[in-house]
């Protein structure tokens, strides 16, 4: 989780932070929740009146057939969480998918647990007692308290792995943008040169460097591949390095940022960043490769 602050800080200036949620282990005989409902469709969600199990429980609904989820993947999951003898709290059915890294801390620990092995077309169903979900903290945000059970229905939509890249075909736009270069193939890390005496941005902004051949971005999810760099030219953050891609939601009208530029433009296109210094921090250069954009079926690629 640490070695992804840099990044998350750094986007947060530009994007705002994302939020997920997580899952747990194995079925208990007794007192399940029972599911009504297919994958991609929002799931109706029956919770017994007993006393809810004390260990993880984790159920396979409906097995898919896509990729297996691995640690460190980045994963797109529509969900439905509800709290064991109380309401649902949180749906990403009535709104759009949700993107996290999954095996790396990123989210409570059952989900963690839960998700990795599981095949992409999934349905699960997880019962999340405290330990595994927000602890002795709860979480006041969504009505979790302390002594909390969680139920999820999730459907795993789809995963990215260290792999996944930009159009390796683009098409070169502007590789030189007021004195900052950007090299290098677009199926790995960019490299950025900044010419000396180069002034420092004042303004944040989003430039087009090389153009993809995708179809265009929709507001909604993006799964990205990025280098921040600070003024000097030192890289701090790299998801190439980490070995995850980031996944950051755009288009938000209620929650305006810079990555909103990336809207309309196509996928698999590598755009460059700068952010001035803010609170202390920068200023920086961003390198953001768009590789996918999941869509609500598993079976639609990005």
């Amino acid at each position: 989780m640490r070695r992804l602050l840099i990044i998350s800080t750094v986007l947060l200036l530009i994007a705002g932070l994302a939020t997920g949620i997580v899952f747990a282990v194995s079925p208990s005989p007794s007192a399940t929740p029972s599911v009504v409902g297919a994958f991609n469709q929002r799931p109706t969600l029956t919770i017994p009146s007993s006393t809810p199990p004390s260990s993880l429980v984790v159920k396979i609904l409906h097995e898919g057939t896509g990729k297996v989820v691995q640690k460190k993947d980045s994963i797109a999951v529509n969900y439905l969480g509800q709290i064991w003898g109380g309401k649902v709290f949180d749906t990403t059915f009535t709104r759009q998918l949700s993107g996290f890294p999954i095996g790396v801390g990123q989210v409570i620990p059952g989900w963690d647990t839960a998700i990795v092995g599981k095949r992409v077309g999934s349905r699960l169903l997880l019962v999340i007692p405290p330990k595994d979900g927000y602890g002795s903290k709860g979480n006041s945000a969504i009505g979790v308290t302390a002594t909390s059970t969680m139920v999820f229905v999730i459907d795993i939509v789809a995963e990215y792995n260290s792999s996944v890249t930009a159009d390796p075909k683009a098409t070169p736009v502007a590789n030189v943008v007021n004195g900052i270069t950007i090299s290098g193939s677009m199926t790995s890390a960019a490299k950025v040169t900044i010419a000396s005496g180069t002034a420092q941005p004042t303004a944040a902004n989003v430039t087009l460097v090389d153009r993809g051949h995708g179809k265009n971005i929709k507001p909604g999810l993006v799964i990205l591949q990025t280098v921040v760099t600070n003024w000097s030219g030192v890289t701090q953050a790299s998801t190439w390095t980490l070995g995850t891609p980031d996944a950051e939601t755009v288009g938000q009208t209620s929650n305006p940022s810079l990555l909103d530029k990336l809207v309309g433009m196509p996928i698999g296109s590598r755009f460059l960043a700068v952010i001035p210094k803010t609170s202390g921090q920068g200023p920086f250069i961003i390198v953001i490769d768009v590789v996918a954009q999941p869509h609500g079926l598993a079976s639609q690629p990005g």
